[in-house]
Parts: C-alpha cells; structure tokens; sequence
C-alpha cells in the first residue's frame, strides 16, 4: 500500500469510489420512491422531501464546504464528508418513519457536500497541469457510470429486497474508502490559514441559496404563491437574490480577510464563463431527464427500467468519450472542445424535439441520443479544466465549490422552469386537442367529453389517469363500444398533447445550452502550460512514488 501513496491514479480511484457513492443516491432514489410510500406509509408530499432534501442541502453547502477544504486541509475534509455520508445512510436504511428519513437524507447531503469539492480540488493539486484533463476526463465519467447503473442497480434490489437496501449498500462501500483513503491520499502541507473563517459570508451564502433553491425546487408545488403567511415564493427568490447580492459585497470589501469566495476568483473570466456555461449544461440536462422519461413511460408506455435503458446509448458514449476528451483538451486547450459539445449536445436535444412523436421506436430516438451522448462526453471534463486552470491552489477548495454548486442551481433551474412550461403548454395543447379528437366521437358524447378533460387538466394532472385514458369518465349507461371509444379518445388526447407540449417546452433547454456555448465561446484560449513555479502559500501534495 506504502508504494500506492501519493501516485496520482491510485488518489484519483480512492476520490472516485467517494463520488460515485454521492452521484447515486441522486439517481437511484427516484426508482424505490413507490416502494418506499408503500412500505414506510409516506405521504407523496413526504416522498418528495426524501429526494429534494438531499439535492436542496447539497446545492447549498458546496461552496461552504469547498472553502472548508482550502483552509482546514482536502484531505481530511473529504475524509469527514465520507464518514458523515456513510453514517447518513445507515441512519437512512434504519429510519422507521419519514421523518427520520429525510433528516438522514438531510444529513447525507452534508456529508456529499463537504467531499465533492475535495474531489476536484485534490485532483487539480496532485495532477500537473497537462494531465488534468485526463484525470478530470475519468473524474467525469464516473457521473456517467452513476447515472447509468443508478436505475438498473435501484430496480434491483427495490425488486429483490426493498428500498432500504440503496442506503445499506453505501455502508460497506463508505468504510472501505475510510480504510484505505488515508493510506493512499497524501495529506498534503499544513494549509494556509490567513485570518479568521468568513462567518458574515458563510451565513449570506448559506441563507441566499436556501431561498433560492427552495423556492425554484418548490415553486410549481406552491403555485408560485403563497407558503405561509406572508411568505410566498416571489419573496423567497427575490430574498434569495438580494442575500447573494449581499454576499457578493462583503467578498469584494478589501477588510474581508480568508473570504468564502476569493473574489479573484469572481474576476478570472474563464472560470465566471465556464460557470455560465455549466449551469446552461445543468439546465439541459435536468430538462432532458424529466421530458424524456415522462415521454418514454407516459407516452410510449415503457416501464421505468426499459426508458433507463433507451438513454443507456447516451450515458454509455459520454462515459467512453470522456477521458478521450479530456486527454485531448491537455494536448489542445479545452475550449474549442467545450464549445463543439455544447453545441452537439444542443443539436442533439434539437434532433429529439423533431423526431418525437406519440409512436417513436427506439430506433427513431437511438440518433438524438447519440449526438446527445457525443455532446456530454466532449463537455464534462474539458469544462472543468477550463475553469479551473488559472485557478491557485489555495482558491481550489472554493472553486471547486462554487462550479458544483453552479451546476446544481442549474439542475434545480432546469427542474423547476421546465416543469413550468411542460405544465402550462400540455392544459393549453389538451384542451386544444380534445376538442379535434371529440368530432370522431358519437354527437351525444362530444360535450361531456370536452368537459371531463377541461376537469382534468383544471383539477391537477395525473399522468397515469391521462395516459389510461381514466381522466375522463364515462357517462352512465353509455354502451360498452361507445366507453371504449371514449378512453381511446381519452388516450390520444394526452399522447398527441404531452408530444406537443413537450415540443415547446424544449426551446427551454435548447436556449440554455447554446447561450452556455456563446459563454464558452468567449472564454480565452489558454497557452500550452509552463512549468510553474513553487508556491509556498499554496498546500502541497508530496510528489508521486516512483
């Protein structure tokens, strides 16, 4: 093991196996959600706070755990993050009512957001600057690899056991790496600790995103009113935004000392471009996701499994192209090959949009999905280095904090405006459509027939009912034919208005990532790298074992 410390591909696989951990819990829980309603006795309400949770604390504590790192050592903040994560989940597989599980859930999203920025930020210090592309290229895949096994795995053992088991898994896995982490990943130099940790900004930061995140994760939920009181959601976004705005202030007042975002940061234009464009990225692919397995199950009637494994093509070629495109974007500068995969993946969501329709095969999809998958895999990890080469070592910890955290706001943006504009397109094209569908129904019929989709849409939708064709009742004495025809009828009018509405809503996504690709557009071409200079004020990793 000796002969493993410090090698950089030995650290790299020992921050992976702690990143791959958290990034599946993110894709596996969605799966075991009606196992656990069945089992535990949840409320759908309660379900959802099982999954927002986590991504709502995770969102928030990124850049507050990334500054924790560049001031109290990487190396054993990551370790805390594993430990905390490891014991979230137990407490999650032992929860014996909700909850106990979303205050697990909670606290693994602590435990997530003190290690994923050490992850990065490790890798930008053991690795040179040649090669970090490369590193990041497999750091990046392992997302991929996540979001592939996460359904299938989940599927698994909610179907041979139950959903207490996606948490149980984590525990092995998290002691191994607290084991065998210390012996492998250096600990580095005593870190520079230049005055005292910045409280006023952790508080601004912490509070600023809470209403943010809250109020865009939970806006649709609220009817983007009222909560409580006088609380709505307009005021908690637009709190959100001035505390943040706030926050920018104190890190830009030269008294600040050991800020929580150095603001050379906020300055250094490739990486304030390349956040843009990751939260262009972020919302893409948040939309995607709900769009595409609404559509696949919903409309074309696949269970949850087979819709994973239609998007397979796509996770599968962005996990091989990934540290190709990494590797590349040492030899080349990254930019040129962020601004061809923003607009790849671009393009492929465009292809999607056209060639959607309520009786897709999986053949007429496999093209979007390839492009999209050549797209992501060319965008991760040329990303990531691009923002983060002219970063010091000493401002990793934040970086890497803010870029993840970016990246999320984007996800909790791409959630919450896609299933707006999904939402408010399909009452429109439903109504719309049933009106054209009922001339094919007996005249006596027709009105009532328009009624019941007019309750429907204006009672809240339900996609299973609309999809049965059960939304809409059948009048009393109507014969058996005349029933059928109607939730035929009924069927037809959620296909052809969820494809329609599916189609608007994806200029959402389609905008977002080309104005990510004009941001990375205007990002500077960096020089091939010299050797740098020693930095004393920055922490050290010890060279690699030869």
């Amino acid at each position: 093991m000796s002969k493993l410390r410090g090698n950089p591909w030995a650290v790299l696989v020992a921050l992976c196996l702690g990143f791959f951990m958290t990034l599946l819990d993110t894709t596996v829980v969605g799966v075991a959600i009606p196992n656990i309603v069945e089992r535990l006795g949840t409320s759908y309400n309660e379900v959802l706070w099982v999954s927002n949770s986590y991504v709502l604390v995770l969102a928030v504590f990124l850049i507050t755990g990334g500054r924790l790192g560049d001031l109290f050592g990487k190396r054993g903040v990551y370790l805390t993050g594993v430990a905390v994560f490891t014991l979230a989940s137990l407490l999650c597989a032992l929860a014996q009512d909700p909850g106990q599980l979303i205050a697990a859930r909670t606290l693994q999203g602590l435990g997530a957001a003190l290690l994923i920025p050490q992850t990065m930020s490790i890798i930008m210090s053991i690795f040179p600057p040649q090669r970090r592309g490369t590193a990041l290229g497999v750091w990046g895949a392992v997302a991929g690899v996540a979001t592939i096994t996460g359904p299938p795995l989940g599927g698994f053992l909610v179907g041979v056991l139950d959903w207490r088991w996606i948490f149980t898994l984590n525990v092995p896995l998290g002691i191994l790496i607290l084991v065998f982490a210390p012996m492998i990943i250096p600990a580095g130099a005593k870190p520079p600790r230049t005055g005292r940790f910045d409280v006023p900004g952790t508080v601004l930061v912490i509070l600023g995103l809470s209403c943010l995140a809250f109020g865009l994760q939970e806006g649709q939920r609220y009817h983007w009113g009222t909560i409580w009181s006088f609380v709505s959601i307009p005021l908690l976004l637009v709190s959100g935004v001035a505390l943040l705005v706030a926050f920018g202030f104190t890190q830009r007042r030269p008294g600040t000392r050991a800020p929580m975002v150095p603001f050379a940061l906020l300055t250094n234009r490739n990486f304030s471009l390349m956040n843009a464009g990751a939260i262009g990225l972020s919302v893409g692919i948040m939309s995607m996701a709900i769009g595409f397995q609404l559509y696949a199950q919903s409309v074309l009637g696949f269970s949850a499994l087979a819709a994973g494994m239609i998007s397979l093509p796509m996770s599968a070629i962005s996990v091989v192209l990934g540290p190709y495109a990494g590797r590349l974007s040492d030899k080349v500068g990254g930019k040129p090959i962020v601004v061809t995969g923003l607009l790849l993946f671009g393009l492929g969501l465009l292809t999607f949009s056209l060639t959607s329709t309520v009786d897709s095969t999986v053949w007429t999809l496999l093209p979007a999905m390839i492009v999209m998958g050549l797209g992501l895999g060319a965008t991760f990890a040329p990303l990531t280095t691009v923002a983060m080469y002219d970063v010091q070592p000493m401002m990793a910890g934040s970086a890497a904090g803010v870029l993840n955290a970016t990246r999320q706001i984007g996800a909790v943006l791409g959630t919450a405006g896609f299933g707006v504009l999904l939402q408010n397109q399909l009452v429109g094209n439903l109504l719309t459509r049933a009106e054209s569908v009922a001339a094919t129904l007996p005249p006596e019929v027709r009105g009532e027939f328009v009624d019941g989709v007019r309750r429907a849409t204006g009672s809240g939708l339900d996609f299973a009912e609309l999809q049965a064709g059960t939304a809409v009742p059948v009048p009393s004495g109507t014969t058996p034919a005349v029933a059928r025809q109607i939730t035929a009828a009924a069927n037809e009018v959620f296909s052809g208005g969820y494809v329609a509405a599916m189609h608007g809503a994806m200029v959402l996504p389609i905008t977002a990532v080309l104005l990510g690709a004009i941001c990375a557009l205007l990002a500077k071409r960096r020089q091939p790298p010299a050797p740098a200079a020693p930095d004393s004020t920055a922490e050290q990793l010890p060279a690699p074992a030869r």
